[in-house]
């Protein structure tokens, strides 16, 4: 029987997955039947989380336990996700319990991932979303219009699914905290891209209160490795429950078995790339999608600005469609626009076979 193969990337423009690094790889083969959620019984797959929520905390602004000195920040709290979709879920979890009110209500700008629509339902909170500006971010008028004494969670996004902006999150933390709520951040994209730029955006910038960073997106890991951060213990302490039959006891994670293969994989690639090789990486990526943009300014299309990898554009009427039928991996913003993400597989000579296509449906 012939055995089935993945999809190769060589046509997926739109996916934020992409190759795993091979030292990611590796370190995902030697840990595939490992289980983090006893790290008791596995102690050396713990030991491995703990440094992967060390090195999250580096690169989003909290200080690491090797870090710290007087005055610094407490090292990190979190763990190693199934992805961002659950990392969000569990921020919302922990800021419902702990404002502890009734009739809770979630924040999220227009902008934001559907896993917050997921996380509101399955939580029973109210999920209240405000609009964007212009630009496609948060509008700070718009939030603080919306919070009240029932708020739980106010949610800005650093590298937003569709055109990969960066609410203005200080701005946002102050709204959160005015209303006694708390402030997530979700980066689960932007988050190995935004440490190489200029923009206020993780724990150093503004007092957030939770963070998701995805290892299995631009960090180079393998799926699934997502990231959910908490600036203090409270926040991972109030998401645990007893474990009377394991060997440890008590769990704060939301699945019970969790895979070995994301933690070790999320290790081996920061070690392998943290900082150098995440700085090139952003520098290229950013280079390829001004390069695009350009390329489809050139052609009279209409191009959002660049701000994170993510180029958006308007290629007209069965467009999309058509590149499909050649093969082309692509999606559309809710508005219908083109969008195409620059990943690490996503080069110049991809681009140009793109483009060349392009040319000739048009």
């Amino acid at each position: 029987m012939q055995q089935a193969a993945p999809q190769a990337f060589d046509r997926v423009l739109s996916s934020m997955c992409t190759d795993p690094h091979p030292a990611a790889r590796a370190a995902a083969e030697r840990f595939l039947a490992t289980n983090p959620g006893d790290p008791a019984t596995y102690a050396e797959v713990a030991d491995l989380e703990a440094r992967a929520v060390a090195a999250l905390g580096a690169i989003t602004g909290l200080a690491t336990a090797s870090g710290a000195g007087e005055g610094a920040e407490e090292p990190p709290h979190g763990y190693v996700t199934g992805g961002g979709t659950e990392a969000n879920l569990q921020a919302v979890r922990a800021a419902r319990d702990r404002r502890n009110v009734d009739g809770a209500n979630l924040v999220v700008p227009e902008s934001a991932h559907f896993s917050f629509t997921k996380a509101a339902d399955v939580l029973g909170v109210e999920l209240r979303t405000v609009s964007t500006d212009a630009d496609h971010r948060a509008d700070t008028d718009a939030v603080a219009a919306a919070v009240d004494d029932r708020t739980a969670l106010v949610v800005g996004v650093a590298g937003s699914t569709e055109y990969g902006r960066v609410d203005p999150i200080p701005e946002i933390a102050d709204i959160a905290h005015d209303a006694g709520a708390y402030c997530h951040v979700d980066a689960a994209w932007g988050g190995f891209l935004l440490p190489f730029t200029d923009h206020a955006w993780g724990f150093a910038d503004a007092p957030i209160d939770s963070l998701t960073i995805d290892p299995h997106k631009c960090g180079r890991a393998v799926i699934p490795a997502g990231g959910l951060l908490f600036r203090d213990a409270a926040g991972m302490d109030v998401l645990a429950v007893d474990t009377p039959y394991l060997e440890s006891r008590s769990q704060a994670s939301l699945a019970g078995t969790r895979s070995g293969a994301g933690v070790a994989s999320t290790v081996a690639a920061i070690d392998a790339l943290w900082p150098d090789g995440y700085r090139d990486e952003y520098e290229r990526a950013d280079g390829v999608a001004r390069w695009l943009a350009g390329e489809l300014r050139d052609r009279g299309q209409r191009v959002a600005d660049v701000e994170l990898p993510t180029v958006v554009a308007d290629l007209g009427g069965g467009v999309v469609e058509s590149l499909r039928e050649r093969g082309w991996r692509l999606s559309r913003t809710g508005c219908g626009l083109a969008r195409v993400v620059v990943m690490p597989h996503v080069t110049r000579k991809i681009l140009r076979a793109f483009l060349g296509d392009l040319d000739e449906v048009r």
